[in-house]
């Protein structure tokens, strides 16, 4: 409902700016096709959402396959989270770059795992 009172409100702002256009004021027109863009993105978004909605959700969650096999996607993610520190990295003595090759060292270990899943 929500979606074509938008459109129907996009296209009346459209047709309203041709009118404006029309009489002369030259800025409208690109008022004018701008409307109609708005209401082009509302229905490509209902209608994305309305795929996604009939294609459904998994109902449990799918792994990754094993080595050597055909590769399916994953669905579903769980969060890494961990508490030991890595270690064989040289820092040079700086905290800064200790820091930084630590999340490095993670993230190599944890080739799954998202940034904000990094404990440090």
């Amino acid at each position: 409902m929500l979606a074509v009172g938008l459109v129907g409100g996009f296209l009346a702002l459209g047709w309203w700016q041709i009118s404006r256009a029309a009489g002369g004021n030259t800025l409208s027109w690109a008022y004018a096709f701008e409307w109609p863009v708005f209401a082009a993105f509302v229905v490509f978004i209902w209608i994305r959402e309305v795929r996604l909605t009939l294609r459904g959700e998994p109902e449990a969650p799918v792994s990754p396959a094993p080595a050597g096999s055909a590769a399916t996607p994953t669905a579903f993610r769980r969060p890494v989270r961990t508490a030991r520190r890595p270690a064989g990295y040289d820092d040079g003595g700086d905290p800064e770059l200790a820091a930084y090759n630590h999340y490095l060292a993670w993230l190599n270990e944890h080739p799954g795992a998202r940034p904000a899943d990094y404990p440090g």
